[in-house]
């Protein structure tokens, strides 16, 4: 990869992973999360790990769908 990409990479893994640390509301945790994943899956390709990388990308959405219907069913029980 090009070196100012790695960084522009490394900078937003490490926004996200900074934005799920001290995120108090679900929902921006999981964009948080989304972020940090983003940053993380051009590296795992970079490496030639397609095969974790493909599932990385069909399971992050699925497990925030299903974050979301929970968080969401918290939220209306109050």
């Amino acid at each position: 990869m090009i070196e100012y990409l790695q960084v522009a990479l490394a900078l937003i893994t490490l926004i996200g992973a900074l934005g799920t640390a001290f995120s108090r509301d679900p929902f921006s945790k999981l964009i948080a999360l989304g972020v940090m994943i983003g940053g993380i899956v051009p590296f795992i390709v970079g490496r030639g790990y397609l095969d974790v990388a493909v599932a990385v990308a069909l399971i992050a959405p699925v497990t925030t769908i299903f974050v979301l219907a929970i968080t969401g069913r918290y939220d209306n029980a109050d």
